[in-house]
């Protein structure tokens, strides 16, 4: 355990992978740069039984079963009118194979059971939750009894698939104490499903985050590692090589060289990590330990997994580098020698983000770009999370949204405090009726739901999900969910007492009853969806994302369960603001322009007030759901919600006359008992009173 504290951070958002792109489009360079990359399929006829061939209608599937001794289907799909091979579950893999050893009693207690796969959704197999009891009993020490049965299995894509479950799961129920023997088993597997032969086959995986549960599962085992010498080299497989190094503020400067085969070329392909001394001096002087992973082919992998998107799909130009680094560390220096060394090719840094599956621009910049070489500089920030993350599927990473965030937050922050202390100083003199009391419990409420949850989101922002506690960023999530949809349910509820105020004129409710269906709708409501959330994605680890601390999508759309009520409130919402517009006095007969206009600037009016307190502004978070939106709607989400405690000070209370002159007479009657405190002192009696005393 004293690894999490003293090792790298592993963000998942921003991981330290660096490749060099090669954005030219022709054919030529396709063959001569970079025979992995080939769009050929090659597949072994032995494996395929053609039950589904000749010509086809689109759109429909076919699926035919694997070959004898495989589990699984595989599945096609007609395109121009030709059956096209689309995925694939065929393992040969399953508990009983891996823990071929054990006796028969032991093997039919832990085998996995084999679904039948059904044609319209291919699922591959996963290994069961016991796998990691069997390690526990039979190789504790190095993962060996499992080793034999992966490496001689075909790298079939539901072999493939089947293998990066098994990784994962070691990664996360395994990893407590990793050894180098533990390191050195666990390359031995990733190795297999990492070699040229296994390439094409990532393409029919259905998962199509298999390739980046790969990677996610190497660094996290790898970010686990503690060793207990100064060795360099821990692993040098065809397909994963992985170096570390002690370093700590008296260190000098460090780099790690790599050199694999790429392409199986004559001369090896070189890449280089290096730490520069200002980011080594600010390390403690205890001992940290800095760890690199290189793969020659997982450029290669991440293609293929990725066809349909050609933005993810084009050519990696070199190694792929993932780097361990102490949490203090800011900035690497990458160095790739080039496959392609053609001078048309264009080199691009880039970073590899995890959960969204993609490169990432932004997180490197190419310094030196010649014939043979590309030299990057990578950096890491732990940003604010951006606001629209709220309503996101994908945490965006934009430092215009997390300016945005940064100063929206602070000053609706303290807005939100001057919005309460207003309703303090004001209170005895605006709840005169039942129907006001309940508008300023709802504003009060309201602010402090908004105040509390933005409070939480900070906290939640600046959170490192690696090196932190789990459990704490589940109950930081827990709080925001909670608090924003309290927000969303007291808007809900004003919205019903204007609803209220507008239909039911003669009879009215009692305060008590008023204030019991409040508090239930504001507050009830919303922690009956909060723990449901819990209870029903915690099981499961599916509450918060990999990421960042707040609801997840990828795996059990716990997302919804903010999203959903949210925006149902806001449509209904929306509805009372078009009946308060159009219940606004109309112009009579024969009445005059200046009449227009001033109910023209009453119902702007109105409309402006109840849009913050309403949370209308909550609707641009339909389109951040949807994902590749456009950057703008992020931006304008951003900024109207980031602001909205800013927004509900100035509609809310400010502009309320009522709140105004209330405001008036607390100043003139405090003024008054100044200057009646001042006169009192001044007075010729009390002087001499004293004076006799």
């Amino acid at each position: 355990m004293k690894m999490k504290a003293q090792v790298a951070f592993l963000y998942c958002l921003v991981l330290f992978l660096a490749a060099e792109c090669s954005h030219h489009k022709s054919k030529t360079h396709i063959k001569n740069g970079d025979k992995l990359q080939s769009t050929e399929r090659k597949h072994k006829p032995a494996r395929i039984q053609e039950k589904c061939h000749g010509s086809c209608i689109t759109p429909s599937n076919c699926s035919q079963p694997c070959a004898k001794h495989f589990r699984g289907e595989i599945g096609f799909t007609c395109h121009q009118k030709k059956w096209k091979k689309l995925t694939e579950t065929c393992t040969s893999l399953s508990l009983e194979t891996l823990f071929q050893d054990l006796d028969a009693a032991s093997r039919l207690s832990m085998a996995a059971s084999v679904i039948p796969l059904d044609i319209r959704e291919f699922q591959a197999p996963a290994p069961i939750e016991s796998v990691d009891q069997g390690i526990r009993k039979n190789c504790p020490l190095d993962y060996a009894c499992i080793i034999d049965a992966v490496k001689s299995s075909e790298t079939t894509s539901g072999n493939i698939a089947f293998i990066v479950e098994l990784l994962k799961n070691i990664s996360t129920k395994l990893s407590d104490n990793v050894t180098q023997e533990k390191m050195k088993s666990y390359s031995e597997m990733a190795n297999h499903i990492l070699g040229t032969d296994a390439i094409s086959n990532w393409a029919f995986i259905p998962d199509v985050k298999a390739s980046s549960e790969l990677l996610r599962s190497v660094n996290t085992f790898a970010g686990q590692l503690r060793l207990h010498n100064e060795s360099e080299s821990l692993v040098n497989e065809p397909f994963i090589q992985t170096k570390s190094f002690h370093i700590s503020h008296n260190t000098s400067e460090k780099n790690w060289n790599f050199s694999m085969s790429v392409n199986n070329v004559t001369d090896d392909i070189f890449g280089m990590v290096e730490i520069p001394q200002q980011e080594i001096r600010k390390l403690s002087p205890t001992a940290s330990q800095a760890i690199s992973v290189a793969f020659p082919t997982l450029g290669a992998v991440l293609k293929e997994a990725h066809l349909q998107n050609v933005s993810l799909s084009r050519p990696v130009n070199g190694l792929v580098l993932s780097v361990v680094l102490p949490e203090r560390l800011k900035e690497i220096l990458l160095t790739f020698e080039k496959i392609n060394k053609s001078r048309s090719a264009r080199a691009q840094c880039v970073g590899w983000h995890t959960s969204r599956r993609q490169w990432d621009e932004k997180v490197c910049e190419t310094t030196l770009d010649i014939t043979n070489k590309v030299k990057c500089r990578c950096n890491y920030t732990n940003a604010v999370m951006s606001f629209s993350i709220l309503m996101s599927p994908r945490s965006v990473t934009d430092k215009v949204l997390d300016y945005i965030t940064c100063i929206g937050l602070s000053i609706s922050i303290l807005s939100l405090v001057l919005c309460l202390i207003i309703e303090v100083i004001v209170w005895a003199r605006v709840v005169v009726t039942e129907i006001s009391y309940m508008r300023h419990v709802c504003i009060v409420n309201i602010a402090v739901s908004l105040l509390t949850a933005n409070v939480w989101f900070i906290v939640g922002s600046t959170f490192n999900r690696k090196n932190q506690d789990y459990n704490l960023c589940v109950a930081v999530t827990f709080f925001c969910h909670f608090f924003y949809l309290s927000l969303f349910f007291w808007m809900l509820f004003k919205a019903l007492l204007i609803i209220y105020g507008m239909l039911v004129i003669f009879r009215r409710m009692m305060k008590s009853r008023m204030m019991a269906i409040g508090f239930t709708i504001g507050y009830g409501c919303p922690l009956v969806i909060a723990v449901t959330t819990v209870a029903i994605t915690e099981p499961e680890k599916g509450y918060v994302r990999q990421e960042a601390c707040w609801l997840n999508w990828d795996n059990t759309k716990a997302l919804f369960a903010f999203a959903i009520p949210a925006l149902v409130i806001v449509a209904v919402n929306l509805i009372v603001v078009l009946m308060v517009a159009f219940n606004t006095q109309r112009p009579s007969i024969g009445s005059s322009k200046s009449q227009d206009v001033a109910i023209i600037i009453r119902i702007s009016k109105n409309v402006a007030i109840l849009t913050p307190l309403l949370g209308l502004t909550w609707g641009f978070g339909i389109a951040t759901l949807i994902e590749g939106t456009s950057m703008i709607f992020h931006i304008i989400f951003v900024l109207l919600n980031a602001f909205q405690g800013f927004f509900i000070l100035l509609f809310g209370t400010v502009m309320d006359h009522k709140i105004r002159d209330a405001l008036k007479m607390r100043m003139l009657s405090l003024k008054g008992k100044s200057r009646v405190a001042e006169n009192a002192s001044l007075s010729p009696t009390n002087g001499s009173k004293l004076m006799n005393r």
